[in-house]
């Protein structure tokens, strides 16, 4: 029997055998070979601080505090990539041996509706595909905060969608573009991936800091992605004058400390929250998330990004059960984990 990789209870792991469903005719099925964990979103659930609030009610739009958003067992894991072995009968599209991915669980085997899966693009590598949810991402950022050629730009936060920001602030012609995280790992990929300026905010004051690197003036657009209230406040601190900060992160809730009467109260810079599958999009109908992703595939494919940099560690499959808990534990040993079946 295939298996998968789960969380039994908050900060456990464990393997556990599935039955791979009969296939239907519109259907695939795909034996994963490439795959990668959503840092941030999935420690939400796997540490238990995103339960607190309760769900998302759609129709209210509000948290109910009287159901759970995460319950366990609970899935791990973010994109699979695979090998299409078998095809339904009116599925299209798609040949046996073809290499395919989506948004999906750690798991041995897929049965997908083909509606939902998409064929790795001609130049693209395992690596492209797994970072196409950060990618999309990270392009909402971007377009949220209207960032334009020659904006000064600081991103808090380097883990995946934060090093993929920047890079597309770079290619939007930012400058300078400034890479703020206290782990060593993530400071060193965001100098490999282009940052201009890489700063540690556990030895400087990162806002101070912004404002040397821009004349006094501060960054135009602040993109926040570390989910921190520390780094918020820098962000608020560091940038300019009536500009903008994209409050991009999916955070448990902030401490007490947030002051919003220092830098925030003078500046009066406005707060932008983004998050690129909340539809409709602030630019809808001209954007909405799948033009989010034709763009981001396209860039992919097109080698403007560097994924090579961010997917690491690279582990086997059979490793996860040691591998996967240091996404909580030591954080500074990874950026985003690749997996290898």
């Amino acid at each position: 029997m295939p298996r998968e990789l789960i969380a039994p209870a908050q900060e456990k792991v464990a393997f556990r055998d599935y039955e791979s469903p009969d296939l239907q005719p519109e259907e695939i099925r795909v034996k994963s070979t490439f795959a990668a964990a959503k840092t941030g979103s999935e420690m939400s659930g796997f540490k238990g601080y995103g339960n607190p609030r309760g769900d998302y009610d759609f129709e209210w739009k509000i948290f109910r505090s009287d159901r759970p958003m995460f319950s366990f067992p609970m899935h791990l894991g973010n994109t699979c990539v695979g090998e299409v072995i078998e095809v339904g009968d009116a599925v299209s599209g798609f040949e046996v041996g073809q290499t395919v991915f989506r948004h999906s669980p750690f798991r041995e085997e897929h049965v997908w509706q083909a509606s939902t899966v998409r064929n790795l693009p001609e130049g693209a590598t395992w690596k492209d595909a797994v970072c196409l949810d950060p990618v999309d991402f990270a392009l909402g950022a971007i377009r949220d905060g209207n960032v334009r050629l020659g904006d000064a730009v600081a991103v808090f936060g380097m883990g995946a969608i934060g090093l993929i920001a920047l890079q597309l602030a770079k290619l939007a012609g930012a400058y300078p573009v400034i890479a703020v995280d206290p782990l060593p790992i993530r400071r060193e990929v965001a100098s490999q991936v282009g940052a201009d300026i890489v700063l540690d905010p556990t030895n400087c004051d990162a806002g101070v800091e912004i404002k040397k690197a821009t004349g006094k003036r501060g960054a135009d657009v602040c993109i926040e992605y570390s989910g921190s209230h520390l780094a918020l406040q820098a962000a608020l601190r560091g940038v300019a004058y009536n500009s903008v900060v994209v409050a991009g992160a999916w955070p448990g809730a902030y401490p007490a400390g947030l002051d919003f009467g220092a830098e925030a109260h003078f500046n009066i810079p406005k707060i932008v929250f983004s998050r690129s599958c909340s539809e409709p999009n602030p630019e809808y109908p001209n954007w909405d998330e799948d033009r989010l992703f034709d763009v981001a595939l396209r860039l992919l494919a097109g080698d403007k990004l560097n994924t090579e940099a961010i997917v690491r560690p690279i582990v086997q499959f059979d490793e996860l059960l040691v591998e996967y808990p240091k996404i909580a534990n030591n954080p500074d040993e990874n950026v985003k984990l690749g997996v290898i079946f």
